[in-house]
């Protein structure tokens, strides 16, 4: 049984096709058990809650649903890679990137976005390490930014 994509079609949510790279790149490569993943923004047609700065055209709360939508597209992605989210034995590191002003404070809580849905979608395996950080800009001005590092089952 595939327990996460179950746990996603519980909770509504359909994977779109996995980002394709932009520039010279892959965006993901796999060492040994380890999945390497590129830099993740929403997939898609952005929301209003996917391009803008936090701290002025975003608000917290906003900024954690581009994170969660980052999220889902990041999801699509270890599918793609993987053949399906079963085999993810540990999310281990994330880097959030926000796309904030100067004076933004919250980047963990938007983060959180991103975060809570690796435990929703995967429990105790989708608690990582991470790093929230802000950006004076991101790629397209997308609001959030999120590479990770998973182990898979061998």
């Amino acid at each position: 049984m595939n327990e996460p994509e179950e746990k996603l079609r519980k909770m509504g949510v359909e994977l779109p096709p996995p980002v394709q790279p932009v520039a010279n790149y892959v965006t993901f490569a796999q060492a040994g058990n380890l999945l390497f993943l590129s830099g993740h923004g929403y997939c898609g047609t952005p929301t209003a809650v996917d391009i803008g700065k936090l701290g002025r055209d975003l608000t917290v709360e906003q900024g954690y649903l581009a994170a969660r939508n980052a999220g889902v597209c990041v999801l699509a992605t270890i599918r793609h890679a993987l053949g399906n989210l079963g085999k993810v034995k540990r999310i281990v590191r994330v880097l959030g990137m926000v796309n904030a002003t100067e004076d933004f404070a919250d980047h963990p809580k938007v983060i959180d976005g991103f975060s809570d849905l690796m435990v929703e979608v995967f429990g105790e395996k989708g608690k990582h390490v991470r790093s929230a950080v802000g950006m004076g800009s991101l790629p397209g001005g997308i609001a959030v930014e999120i590479e990770v590092t998973l182990e898979v089952e061998e």
